[in-house]
């Protein structure tokens, strides 16, 4: 693929969490095929060198690695490999998360901080800890994958849309905190037909309760994901871009 100049990314390095499948996944592969090289995280490294096969088969460097992206330690280790292996990060997506559903009366304290870990916790390690190492060298973008479950009523996944709206505000916060050279922006997903709506009820594969009537398909993150990412949306920063399908 020969890149639109405007979605250029020869040269740079991305970082996804999550980014053995569903919207990582995608994500991965279109920056890939649009020049980064890319470190490809998440807890099966089986999984993760799979991606990675398919990233080197475009002609980019890879790395997989395995890590739980909600505790500090392996994150830390996930940093060190990413810049021992290419010495710069350009492109940070924090992508991994999930959320179990579990009436909030009954959900134990472990299961809590497990949502709160991946979801809020570590994208906040890593946002920090590159954050500050872009802004002391050459500048980046950092895109936080959030969820309208922060900005609507979400009953049996509480902590889940609590820690997304965690995430919002860490969004705004820290595009002034890095600004001016690292630009931070949030992407709040919608529905999407990933591995975990095959715990829906059929129809709801079919249809959804908003404007288009429909789930998204997980390539459909990937234009707003490059919007972001791409060094011409240089004035674009502490935003947050709903890919929902128009819900509300």
């Amino acid at each position: 693929m020969t890149p639109d100049p405007l979605f250029d990314f020869t040269g740079k390095v991305a970082l996804v969490t999550g980014g053995s499948r569903g919207l990582g996944y995608e994500m991965v592969k279109a920056l890939a095929e649009r020049g980064a090289d890319v470190v490809i995280a998440s807890r099966k490294l089986d999984k993760c060198e799979e991606v990675a096969a398919e990233v080197r088969s475009l002609g980019r460097r890879a790395l997989p690695f395995s890590a739980h992206c909600g505790r500090w330690d392996e994150i830390d280790d996930l940093i060190e490999a990413a810049y021992g292996e290419f010495g710069r990060i350009d492109i940070l997506i924090n992508n991994a998360g999930m959320s179990p559903p579990f009436p909030s009366h009954e959900i134990p304290e472990n299961l809590f901080d497990s949502v709160m870990n991946l979801n809020f916790k570590g994208p906040f390690r890593l946002a920090s800890q590159i954050g500050h190492r872009m802004a002391q060298g050459d500048g980046g973008c950092i895109i936080n994958i959030s969820s309208t479950g922060a900005l609507m009523a979400l009953p049996g996944v509480v902590p889940y849309g609590a820690a997304k709206a965690a995430l919002n505000a860490m969004t705004v916060s820290l595009s002034r905190e890095y600004a001016p050279k690292v630009r931070v922006n949030t992407i709040s997903a919608g529905p999407f037909l990933t591995d975990i709506s095959q715990a829906w009820e059929p129809k709801k594969r079919e249809k959804q309760p908003v404007a288009l009537g429909r789930p998204g398909n997980p390539e459909e993150i990937v234009t707003a994901a490059l919007a972001l990412a791409s060094p011409a949306s240089s004035f674009t920063t502490g935003a947050l871009i709903r890919v929902d399908g128009g819900q509300r």
